[in-house]
């Protein structure tokens, strides 16, 4: 399984409310209209975003399809159709972002989490003994792939404080 992840901030000026009403219309309208192999997605503000140019409010989606194939479908759909208009609302509105694609390592496939901690894994670790030490309960543990984008290389999510071995920024989230 693999997820977009997409970090934005509204426009300067955008009415915070404003702007989740739009963010969760395009989600509804793709749960109501999925295109094949799109698993689900989540719209959450974050407690911060660093990775993401400017300041105020941040927002983080998450878009979780089948496979690279299913991806390009979501890409094609996702301003097509009944998706159109409440993808091109939010998006008139939007100020900076930026995105990455993460692939699913282990856990089920929490979108909705309140916890993050995103890290990378530090150089000269066994990558099998690395994901082992992220895994447990209630953790969805999450890898980016390909370098797409600016954010760090492992996301472990969770509903509760977790720690781990390993130096993590650790944001909270709530769904929008």
């Amino acid at each position: 399984m693999l997820a977009y992840v997409f970090w934005h901030r509204p426009a300067a000026g955008a009415e915070p409310a404003a702007h989740e009403a739009r963010l969760s219309a395009f989600h509804a309208a793709l749960a109501a209209h999925p295109p094949d192999g799109f698993q689900g997605s989540a719209a959450l503000r974050v407690s911060e975003a660093p990775w993401l140019p400017g300041s105020g409010a941040a927002y983080e989606d998450w878009y979780a399809v089948e496979d690279w194939a299913a991806l390009g479908r979501l890409n094609e759909a996702a301003v097509r159709g009944v998706r159109a208009e409440p993808h091109d609302a939010v998006a008139a509105r939007a100020g900076a972002g930026v995105g990455a694609v993460y692939g699913l390592v282990s856990g089920p496939p929490v979108l909705a989490a309140r916890r993050a901690s995103w890290l990378a894994k530090p150089p000269g670790t066994d990558r099998d003994a690395f994901h082992a030490k992220l895994e447990g309960p209630g953790r969805s543990v999450w890898m980016r792939q390909m370098v797409l984008g600016p954010a760090p290389e492992y996301a472990v999510r969770s509903d509760v404080p977790i720690v781990l071995p390993f130096e993590a920024r650790a944001i909270e989230a709530a769904a929008v």
